[in-house]
């Protein structure tokens, strides 16, 4: 008899576990299109926060991608430099497609307005 209710323990946690992971995975694909591109391309130099502040970031010396010299630049000119690189940066013309750095790029913006923030 111990048995059963063991079982539905573990297939009711398995569930809470399926369901938690597909909303985790929802809302974070919701909180921006660019957000998983650059986690997939930018973070390991730049970092989750952009900041550059990642062992590779500090070495290459990465761009906060939060701080002023970078959000004062305009789009056209961010997208230059994710398409074609720029210094220790590579070039992701070949990775990404135009909509994508678009995507990024806004994802980028979003390091601005926290770091205004604080």
């Amino acid at each position: 008899m111990n048995v059963k209710p063991s079982r539905s323990i573990c297939w009711l946690l398995l569930l809470v576990f399926v369901v938690t992971s597909a909303l985790i995975a929802q809302q974070g694909a919701k909180s921006s299109p660019g957000a998983g591109t650059f986690r997939n391309k930018c973070v390991l130099c730049h970092g989750m926060d952009g900041r550059g502040k990642t062992p590779l970031g500090k070495q290459l010396q990465a761009a906060d991608l939060g701080s002023k010299d970078v959000q004062k630049l305009s789009d056209a000119e961010l997208h230059k430099i994710i398409h074609d690189g720029q210094a220790n940066m590579p070039s992701f013309a070949d990775q990404l497609t135009d909509a994508e750095i678009s995507q990024v790029l806004k994802h980028v913006r979003q390091f601005g307005k926290a770091a205004a923030k604080q």
